[in-house]
């Protein structure tokens, strides 16, 4: 829908053509002293029609496609090796070695007690995070008390 150029811009109309502007001198369809007239015939436009004049002879920008946040059903790339091939070399290697069924199962029993520490320790760091943004969401509401479900306030 075209634009009335009678109508009045506002500043972020301005600051739009100057940010346009500001990108054709650097993809060096402008110099630097028209570049510098322009934004200055910019800032000081007052209607449509005279933003119009100093994108004239400027192509429009292109279409930006947006791109989809990622999410759980889109696939993920990852890079270099994957773990696994390098996970069954070295279990390979420790079986293959002598007296490497014993290494194997030291191997084994530390890599289980490094997941039981690590999955503690994230429990309970989401857990403490899970409560202060509780906390932090009652407060911004303007509840001073932390009500539980059972203890809630009823409106009978």
């Amino acid at each position: 829908m075209a634009m009335d150029d009678r109508i009045r811009t506002s500043d972020a109309d301005r600051e739009r053509v100057t940010a346009r502007l500001r990108d054709h001198f650097a993809e060096g369809r402008l110099t630097r002293e028209e570049l510098d007239e322009r934004v200055t015939a910019a800032l000081n436009a007052r209607t449509f029609g005279e933003l119009r004049r100093v994108l004239a002879d400027l192509p429009e920008p292109a279409p930006v496609l947006q791109a989809r946040p990622a999410g759980p059903g889109l696939a993920v790339r990852r890079r270099g090796p994957g773990i696994l091939p390098l996970a069954a070399l070295m279990l390979l290697a420790v079986i293959l070695l002598p007296g490497g069924g014993w290494v194997f199962f030291a191997f084994l029993q530390m890599f289980l007690v490094f997941a039981l520490v690590v999955g503690l320790g994230t429990a309970f760091a989401a857990h403490r995070f899970r409560r202060r943004m509780h906390h932090h969401w009652y407060q911004s509401q303007g509840y001073h008390h932390h009500y539980r479900y059972w203890d809630w306030p009823r409106g009978y």
